[in-house]
């Protein structure tokens, strides 16, 4: 059996946010995917794994020093409350310190039911684990704070779906911590203030610490997750992603994205660009993300009242003056992404219009949001043959184009090159690659994954990756895999 070097203080640390619990049997489990590399991170042999990983990684056997468990939380679904959610088909199984004396959760997805699953049956099927491991590989890899998938494994069972009977599989996620906003909701819905300050000391340990030597640091916990939630979303819009289910208790308070779901990347800009089944109102569009991120922070403060000061007046009042500071973080963080993404020469007061002014062209036309930022990077050298085309009228396009220039900092072709992909995960190619493992065929998914694993580097023969949909491809709809 694989060394994990477990440390398992969400165990050991907060007693009463967790039930014990164990992994359902799998009947014939098989490895699907290992991340060799992640395993390493992790201090891993990625040999062993091979071996073992079908029993490990499936919950069949349970490791030495693991403390099998599901966490409790609560959350807003779609603005809704839900006032117990908690790992309905997940397990932790402990936190390993990685190679980087980084601590990090290894946990199972898909492992069975619990005492949270609310009546579902705590399966997950090949396609949603696969596009987990494909997703966050592919956000790790384009620089973004993620998850990440350490393995896959088929169990040999189907699982019911909408869409029938589906091979069943388990996905091994690793996170900085699976603690979450609905993690803090859960007992301020209660009014449990000692689990709530033991929960809030804990993330500050595990995740803040320099929160702990502020005068407040409950107001200092909230600031440094409102930052590190803005610079997420930011780079998520940078990259026109959409998670597609913006839920309190898909809020890592890590600053991590997780969950991967019902999210797609955008390929015509547009702001109302959604593709979650579910999310009739389009409360999770593309455009609304930034809004999304104020309104969740907005429920984390509210968990913090209590914390902040026991006088309920002063304690509202400094959560308000907080929560005033998220949009203009959120704003910052943007504008330095779009600075990036523009090859812009340091910083000045007309480049929120520059940077708007673009996209007013792109929406307007529908132009790709990938292929204009990746090509950009020729039109820096004066040649914007390779850009003009994605629109439909590039008037607006060639009216923009010389304030751009006279902002362009020295040797910016290369800079930009190293901020916009040539590669993103494109739709279809991500629905051919899932039906294909689904009928057993892993290559169109291990070719995929390596195309987005090196997205910024052009790769000779893979031209056809980087380019959108074809026309009948159609509408393009996502489902959350539960």
């Amino acid at each position: 059996m694989p060394a994990f070097a477990f440390d398992n203080s969400y165990a050991r640390d907060l007693p009463g946010l967790y039930v014990d619990w164990q992994a359902a049997e799998a009947p014939a489990p098989r490895l699907l995917r290992l991340n060799h590399a992640l395993a390493v991170e992790l201090g891993l042999d990625p040999a062993v794994l091979e071996r073992d990983g079908a029993a490990l990684f499936s919950g069949n056997d349970v490791p030495e020093g693991a403390h099998p468990l599901a966490q409790v939380y609560a959350g807003h679904q779609f603005g809704g409350f839900s006032p117990q959610l908690g790992d309905g088909r997940a397990l932790l199984l402990g936190e390993v310190i990685d190679r980087h004396g980084a601590r990090r959760d290894i946990q199972l997805k898909g492992s069975g039911r619990t005492p949270f699953s609310r009546g579902g049956d705590g399966r997950a099927a090949i396609g949603p684990v696969l596009r987990e491991y494909l997703i966050g590989e592919a956000m790790y890899a384009l620089g973004v704070p993620t998850t990440r998938a350490l393995a896959a494994v088929a169990t040999g069972q189907t699982v019911l779906r909408e869409d029938g009977a589906l091979p069943g599989a388990v996905l091994t996620r690793v996170a900085s911590s699976h603690i979450r906003v609905g993690t803090f909701q859960y007992f301020a819905a209660r009014g449990d203030v000692e689990k709530l300050r033991l929960l809030a000391d804990y993330t500050i340990a595990r995740h803040y610490p320099a929160s702990a030597a502020a005068p407040n640091r409950y107001i200092a916990l909230f600031h440094a997750v409102a930052d590190a939630q803005a610079s997420l979303v930011a780079r998520w819009m940078g990259l026109g992603f959409v998670h597609g289910v913006m839920n309190t208790d898909n809020m890592a308070l890590s600053g991590e994205t997780i969950d991967y779901g019902p999210c797609a990347f955008m390929e015509a800009y547009a702001p109302g660009t959604l593709f979650s089944s579910i999310d009739a109102q389009g409360r999770y569009a593309y455009g609304n993300q930034p809004l999304i991120l104020g309104w969740n922070l907005s429920r984390f403060a509210e968990t913090l009242l209590a914390l902040i000061d026991t006088d309920g007046d002063r304690a509202v009042a400094l959560a308000t003056e907080a929560l005033g500071s998220v949009m203009p973080a959120y704003q910052r963080h943007w504008l330095a992404v779009m600075r990036g993404k523009l090859g812009l020469d340091g910083e000045d007061g007309g480049d929120l219009a520059l940077a708007e002014g673009l996209l007013a062209a792109m929406a307007a036309q529908g132009a790709d949001w990938t292929l204009v930022f990746r090509r950009l990077a020729t039109a820096a050298g004066g040649d914007a043959g390779l850009v003009r085309p994605l629109f439909a009228d590039a008037a607006a396009f060639d009216a923009w184009c010389p304030r751009w220039r006279a902002r362009l900092a020295p040797g910016a072709a290369a800079a930009m090159n190293a901020a916009n992909p040539a590669y993103i995960p494109r739709n279809h190619r991500v629905e051919e690659a899932l039906a294909a493992a689904q009928s057993g065929d892993m290559a169109p998914f291990e070719t995929l994954l390596a195309v987005v694993s090196a997205p910024f580097t052009d790769q000779a023969g893979r031209e056809g990756f980087a380019l959108p949909a074809p026309a009948g491809f159609g509408q393009y709809r996502t489902f959350c895999g539960t």
